[in-house]
Order: C-alpha cells, then sequence, then structure tokens
C-alpha cells in the first residue's frame, strides 16, 4: 500500500512504471570526509550493508476507550497518536520566534565539496517535480528554504516507501528497516550516508523537525510486512498514522504558521495529521481492487461484517447494493477527515498555502470519482482528469487566499 505523501501527494498517482530509486541512482553519492563515491544506497540497505487537554478538538469520526476482556480500560490508537502531535506541536512553539516565523539558519557545508548540498537540493527537487507535479508546482510559491527543504522530506518518504512497494520489495525483512532506521538516526545526528540523506540532514538541523514522526512511518512499512487485515477502525486508524499521518507532522515545521494565526499549534497539527489520515483513506478506497490481487484487504473487518460482506466478496470483485452501502459510509468518514484538515490549511503561511490546498482539493475529488464509477474500484481506477484538475487548480488558489480566521476556531 502506497502511502500518502507529503500531506496528500501519493506515489501511486505519480507512478510512471519506473522505479523511483531507479531514477534517482544517476545523483546518489554516498558522502565520505573527504570525496564522494557512485553507489545505490538502496543496494547496501537491502543487502545487510551499512550502519547497523489541550486546546485542539479531537476529531468526531474518533472512537473512545477501549476496554480489553478483563475490564480494563486502555487508550485508542487515535488517543495514542495525539499524544504525538502534542509533542510534535510543542517542539515547534519553543523554537517559534515571538513573530511566529521559524528561524532558518545558513547551509552547513558538507567536508569535501561546497557545492554538493545545494547539488543534493537539486536532485530533490527534480525527482519532486518529477513524482508530484502539480505539488512540486505549487511549492514555487514557497519560500527557496521551505521549498527545498520539502524536497528532502519527500524525497526521505518516496525511499521509505519504495523499500516495501518498491521493485525490491520481495526482498526487505525486519531488519533491513532497522537498518533504514539507523540510517535515520545518523542523518539526525549530521552524519549523511549519501546525498539525498544530505539534503534531509541539513533540513532538520535548519527547522524544529523530530525524528519521530520518521520512525512511526518505519514502523508503518514494518506493519505491511507483517500485517494484511485490520479487524476494526482503530488498527485501520493506526496504520493510516503511521504511513500518511506522519508525513503531516513533518510538514508543518517546514510550512510554517501564519504570525497572525490566532490558532493553537496544537490545532494545526492536528489538522495535518487529519489530512494525512484522509489521504491514505482515500488511497485505500481507490485501490481496494489492486490490494485485493495482492492479498490485502485495508478495510476495517468488523464493518465489512456488519454490512454483510467477507474477503471473498472483495477477492470476487462484486459490486452489489450490499457493497454500495458499505462504500458510501467509508467515503463519508474520509470526508469528515478532508473536513477537520481543512481548517488547518487556512492557519499555514501564506506561501505554503497553495500547494497544500491544491492537493487537498484534487485527492478529494478522487472520492468523488468512486462515486462516478458506482463504486467499483475493483475494476475501475479512480483518478482526475487533467480537464478537472485544470478546472480545481485556481479554486485551490483562491482558497490559499483567505486569510487565518481573527478567532481562535480550532478548539479540542
Amino acid at each position: 500500500m502506497s502511502v500518502a505523501l507529503l500531506w496528500v501527494v501519493s506515489p501511486c498517482d505519480v507512478s510512471n512504471g519506473t522505479s523511483f530509486m531507479e531514477s534517482v541512482r544517476e545523483g546518489n553519492r554516498f558522502f565520505d570526509s573527504s570525496r564522494h563515491r557512485n553507489l545505490v544506497s538502496n543496494e547496501r540497505i537491502n543487502r545487510g550493508g551499512g550502519k547497523q487537554t489541550n486546546n485542539g478538538r479531537k476529531f468526531s469520526v474518533r472512537s473512545a476507550i477501549l476496554a480489553t476482556p478483563s475490564g480494563e480500560r486502555t487508550m485508542t490508537s487515535e488517543q495514542m497518536v495525539y499524544d504525538v502531535v502534542l509533542r510534535q506541536a510543542a517542539l515547534v512553539k519553543r523554537q517559534l520566534r515571538s513573530t511566529n516565523e521559524l528561524e532558518v539558519k545558513p547551509d552547513i557545508p558538507i567536508p569535501g565539496s561546497l557545492g554538493l548540498l545545494s547539488e543534493a537540493y537539486d536532485r530533490c527537487g527534480e525527482v519532486c517535480a518529477e513524482y508530484a507535479k502539480t505539488f512540486n508546482l505549487g511549492t514555487m510559491l514557497m519560500t527557496p528554504e521551505r521549498r527545498r527543504a520539502i524536497w528532502a522530506i519527500y524525497v526521505w518518504c518516496r525511499r521509505t516507501d519504495e523499500l516495501v512497494d518498491g521493485p525490491n520489495a520481495s526482498y526487505i525483512t525486519p531488519a533491513a528497516l532497522d537498518r533504514w532506521e539507523n540510517r535515520l538516526e545518523d542523518v539526525f545526528n549530521g552524519r549523511p550516508f549519501d546525498m539525498l540523506d544530505g539534503a534531509l540532514s541539513d533540513t532538520v538541523s535548519n527547522f524544529p523537525v523530530d525524528i519521530q514522526p520518521f520512525r512511526d512511518m518505519i514502523e508503518g512499512m514494518r506493519m505491511d510486512l507483517r500485517k494484511s487485515r485490520y479487524k476494526n477502525f482503530d488498527e485501520l486508524y493506526l496504520y493510516c498514522y503511521y504511513v500518511a499521518g506522519t508525513v503531516g507532522l513533518m510538514s508543518v515545521p517546514i510550512m510554517g504558521i501564519a504570525p497572525e494565526s490566532k490558532a493553537t499549534t496544537e490545532s494545526v497539527y492536528n489538522a495535518a495529521l487529519a489530512l494525512g489520515i484522509a489521504n491514505q483513506l482515500t488511497n485505500i478506497l481507490r485501490d481496494v481492487g489492486e490490494d485485493a490481487r495482492r492479498g490485502r484487504v485495508y478495510l476495517p473487518q468488523d464493518e465489512l461484517a456488519q454490512a454483510g460482506l467477507s474477503d471473498e466478496d472483495i477477492f470476487a470483485g462484486r459490486v452489489t447494493d450490499k457493497w454500495r452501502i458499505f462504500m458510501k459510509k467509508q467515503i463519508h468518514r474520509a470526508r469528515k477527515f478532508f473536513d477537520e484538515a481543512e481548517k488547518g490549511v487556512t492557519e499555514l503561511s501564506s506561501a505554503s498555502r497553495f500547494p497544500v490546498w491544491a492537493s487537498l482539493v484534487l485527492y478529494r475529488k478522487i472520492l468523488d470519482e468512486i462515486e462516478d464509477n458506482d463504486y467499483n474500484n475493483f475494476t475501475k481506477r479512480a483518478y482526475v482528469s487533467k480537464s478537472k484538475k485544470l478546472i480545481a487548480l485556481p479554486i485551490a488558489y483562491a482558497k490559499s487566499l483567505v486569510p487565518p480566521t481573527k478567532t481562535v476556531s480550532l478548539q479540542r
């Protein structure tokens, strides 16, 4: 299951049949103390080489407290994830200036080549332009520092997704993901392994980006290795957070919150999380047939049973009245998350709103396409045509011009 990247961009939407890792090999060089070598970073990961409450309203779609068989009450996945949201928001608040503008430090030269860091960012930009054209277009309105940082995060997320969803996925083991996580630790400690890692290492040194969402995304890749069914929405929600909600938490420190915004930092993070969840739920509903052919069902098993459906119905690809009713409820839930997300986009810095609005508007339209296909997501892939994109983009731009609310409206 491909993840939704950078609040919304999905690899499934931009794949042209060519492996992402193949596309970056030409510019993927490892950093040495005084030189760099042309090697393929993913190869060493695969083969075992390399270095071993508050003020933001929760969503109405949340469940509350879970009860164990012994009667004990435990937190739901959504409540556990919200704890991460609070930690990320607290980190940013500690490092914000009184004007709410992030301090961007100058580039840190990489030993051995003063121009290599700039080249690394340029390569990240090329990858973003190739695989996320609409989003990349929107980033052109951002400041150069924020734009390059978003590119670096996008590329890391794509590389992580490719580990379990790319051409070499069958060779990936939990140990390989452990090595990838160790490499992530090195990136955050200023020890990049290759050129693209170098761009991310520079980014996290310049912005208040925490490592936890990155670790959590890797945990989502681990779930894909061991899990192909989700018994209820609480389980599915945690998966969606790991593989997509994390991207929102990574991105907010880069996007920046408008100085004039009256919303709490926690509420903006909460909206970013909601957008990631909404995008991944949309991915899941769009890709039901594709995932079924891989033996995977990313739908709540208990809700399928309540609708009188089973995995067998999905594998058979039958569009029945029961399926249509089930899909209507799933789409309704995804839209509620989009609604929650919209409240936070307006609170972002003015230069950062358009790429997020463009992605949100276009991704939400995929749900409309599923409906237009009479809920046949078994053999028909829902996508937004170029003509509809051209109509939607001016709408997204107009939305991006709306200033933040004058009152604190994002309450928990």
